[in-house]
């Protein structure tokens, strides 16, 4: 069942079935993140909705779930991915010409069109971002239809920052975004704000009563950036936030990203916080 407010994308066809994709490019984010440029080895491109993941896998090797950072309504595909064991090394360690597998999309999306005629607000923490940037994308596709973006990015230190050639256009107003960004630790060249992200939401210049917010980052700092925008005044409903569980089917059958009721690689991993906000409260659950 699909989380009220969200919106499914229209199933894709065979979406169990893995799909070859060629690697165009590999670009390093961090020491430990990468950003993959792949494409369909059919020609036929891979139609998602922002906030979507895919299983990405190599042949022969295992894979793992790894959200679209990429704009739904432009080409070619991009993934980010951090190097966290032995299936997210093999992926991070690929290079141009080599083909992994694809499975997907699943999961819902951000639905960034519920927003339409007000703000957009996002949130995101550390590798939080790569989610976030495909909405971020297509809300510059489609600019006019809403009043302010407003980004708030937080990072353990600048080196931890990804899409930094991003921020910088972003810094500079390309696109019409208003950004802000902090970390949690300076080093010399950092001039900007030092704290958490937190922090940032009460010097936004946005209308709360008029917002729809999405917010992606650890699970801790989700709760508090959740708490600190109702306490700004936005709805619980319209704070929109992605879980990250250990996802292996995709269709809600295995059991591995269950949450209480909710399986959260069909119910998420885009949610409503006004769903969620109890159950992540719960520690283990």
């Amino acid at each position: 069942m699909t989380a009220p407010g969200v919106a499914r994308p229209p199933a894709a066809r065979l979406p169990l079935v893995p799909r070859p994709f060629r690697v165009l490019a590999t670009r390093p984010e961090t020491a430990d993140t990468t950003t993959l440029t792949i494409e369909p080895a059919d020609g036929i491109p891979l139609s998602f909705a922002a906030g979507q993941f895919t299983m990405l896998g190599t042949f022969g090797g295992a894979e793992a779930p790894i959200s679209v950072t990429s704009s739904p309504v432009a080409r070619p595909l991009q993934q980010t991915i951090r190097d966290m064991g032995g299936v997210t090394h093999d992926l991070t360690t690929v290079a141009p010409g080599d083909v992994l597998t694809v499975r997907g999309p699943f999961g819902t999306g951000w639905n960034i069109t519920d927003g339409a005629g007000g703000d957009l607000v996002f949130v995101a923490g550390g590798i939080g971002l790569a989610p976030l940037r495909s909405a971020l994308l297509e809300a510059l596709a489609n600019r006019a239809a809403y009043r302010r973006v407003v980004l708030l990015y937080g990072a353990r230190t600048p080196g931890e920052q990804v899409f930094r050639d991003d921020l910088a256009r972003w810094a500079q107003g390309d696109g019409g975004i208003e950004l802000d960004v902090t970390v949690d630790r300076a080093d010399r060249g950092w001039t900007g704000p030092v704290g958490l992200v937190t922090n940032l939401i009460p010097r936004a210049r946005f209308d709360p009563a008029n917002a729809l917010a999405l917010v992606c980052g650890p699970e801790v700092m989700m709760r508090f950036v959740a708490a600190a925008l109702i306490d700004a005044g936005v709805p619980a409903g319209r704070i929109r936030i992605s879980l990250e569980r250990n996802m292996k089917c995709g269709i809600g059958l295995c059991g591995h990203c269950q949450l209480r009721e909710l399986f959260i690689c069909t119910d998420g991993p885009v949610l409503p916080y006004n769903r969620v906000a109890d159950l992540m409260t719960v520690r283990e659950l």
